[in-house]
């Protein structure tokens, strides 16, 4: 494998500027779903509308293809991309393209859009809908934890995007790669990183954070799934979810030792979205959905790790989310349905469907399957205030409750630069940082001003 380094100038005052605007404290978004993999934009000083000319946009940076989000820390945003030179991209569910091209991780300076280095190593591609990565980058301590589409992990110096250690999937583990490629976003508990991998024994592997060395693996099953690694509490207990082909698992993340597993099988292997926990009358739940009309509510116990299932989804009932991740607040549940491409609003206690709306996902009446719409939720501007980036490329502020779907305002932020089940989209997760907005398509990557 060839590998390249290419490094431009450090701006070591790029954060000091993000972070003085306005006088206020700015936060990072250093992972997908942000710093707590929640889908929660904390952050003060962002404003709750969006005006009728919509945000202003500070910079536009080229990019190539990938559905990875940007992950934001330390005044720098980091991509990760696939630069195609061979090969025609043709997306097929059930085909895999034949790609060459190098996966990269840019490294951009988060006020002014400049790239400040680049890393990049040739990767071949044999994968289904294959523009690009999958994975966002996971920022912590300094270093940059990246997963390519075809199982390649490596981990680089946030400064200067010097490689300090790699580890490969498919030689390292026997994992076969995904017809949709490898998904699961990596995730950082204390010194452990922990990856959805595949192969046997090894559906999910714990390397130390530092040196990339193996601490455990753990689980088999008849594919990994496309799910990443997740971490709740329950129990006075913090449990590692592993959600692969077979069943959802929850596993003690220092040893990979099972707490639990409940039978969930998705079609396809399409175990996709991060399970959700909430606090709700019923007591602390689980939920978890895939294709297929695959869909389950689970208890878990306040004594033990355990988890007993409430209810399952029907065909008419619930909500069966893939490219997104839904939310849960207080008794309702919000989620973008892959079968009816619908933003959907369930009753937690029963799976009842309150209301459901195309508008936030594929801009219109019509149904589709995938429509898809990532729902980041902003407690500061109001109760069910939520930022939407529709699969349309739009950016949305709604409010979102158990009535109904409230659309507050929209401007276009990106153009859909690729195609599923005929129609242009763009499937990417933003990112909340700086009181900005930032967004990516396979062509460029967008920053827009949120301050107030």
């Amino acid at each position: 494998m060839r590998q390249r380094l290419a490094a431009g100038p450090v701006l070591g005052a790029a954060f000091l500027a993000v972070a003085a605007c306005h006088g206020l404290q700015a936060d990072d978004w250093p992972q997908w779903m942000g710093p707590r993999r929640d889908g929660v934009w904390r952050e003060a000083g962002a404003t709750g509308t969006i005006p009728a000319g919509g945000l202003p946009v500070k910079w536009r940076a080229e990019v190539k293809g990938g559905y990875s989000g940007p992950a934001v820390a330390g005044g720098r945003v980091y991509v990760t991309d696939y630069d195609r030179r061979q090969g025609e991209l043709a997306n097929a569910p059930n085909d895999r393209t034949q790609l060459q091209g190098s996966e990269r991780v840019l490294c951009f300076d988060a006020s002014s859009g400049k790239l400040l280095w680049k890393y990049e190593q040739e990767v071949p591609y044999s994968i289904s809908y294959a523009a690009g990565p999958r994975c966002t980058p996971t920022v912590v301590d300094g270093k940059v934890f990246c997963v390519g589409a075809e199982g390649n992990l490596v981990c680089l110096d946030a400064q200067t995007g010097r490689l300090l250690w790699a580890r490969d999937f498919k030689k390292d583990y026997a994992a076969p790669t995904p017809i949709w490629g490898f998904c699961g976003h990596p995730l950082v508990e204390g010194d452990a990183l922990i990856c959805l991998v595949g192969g046997p024994g090894s559906v999910a592997v714990a390397f130390d954070r530092h040196t990339g060395k193996e601490l455990w693996r753990a689980l088999s099953a008849s594919e990994a799934g496309y799910c990443p690694p997740t971490m709740i509490e329950s129990a006075g207990v913090r449990q590692l979810l592993i959600w692969d082909a077979d069943n959802l698992n929850s596993l003690d993340a220092t040893t990979g030792k099972p707490f639990w597993s409940q039978p969930l099988k998705p079609m396809y292997g399409m175990s996709i979205m991060a399970p959700q926990v909430a606090d709700t009358t019923a007591g602390r739940v689980l939920f978890a959905s895939g294709i297929g009309r695959v869909a389950a509510l689970y208890k878990l116990d306040a004594a033990q790790p355990a988890a007993s299932l409430l209810w399952r989804g029907e065909p008419k009932s619930a909500v069966y989310c893939a490219n997104s991740t839904p939310f849960i607040e207080g008794d309702t549940l919000y989620g973008c349905d892959c079968d009816t491409g619908m933003l959907t609003a369930v009753d937690l206690a029963t799976g009842g469907r309150l209301w459901e709306t195309t508008a936030p996902t594929m801009g219109g009446a019509r149904r589709g399957k995938h429509g898809t719409a990532f729902l980041v939720r902003h407690p500061a501007g109001g109760p069910g205030r939520t930022w939407i980036f529709s699969e349309t490329g739009d950016l949305i502020l709604a409010r979102l409750t158990p009535e109904k779907y409230e659309e507050l305002g929209r401007m276009h932020l990106l153009d859909p630069t690729n195609e599923c089940f005929g129609r242009d989209v763009v499937w990417s997760h933003p990112a909340f940082a700086g009181r900005c907005i930032f967004a990516r398509n396979d062509r460029e990557l967008v920053c827009v001003s949120a301050a107030e």
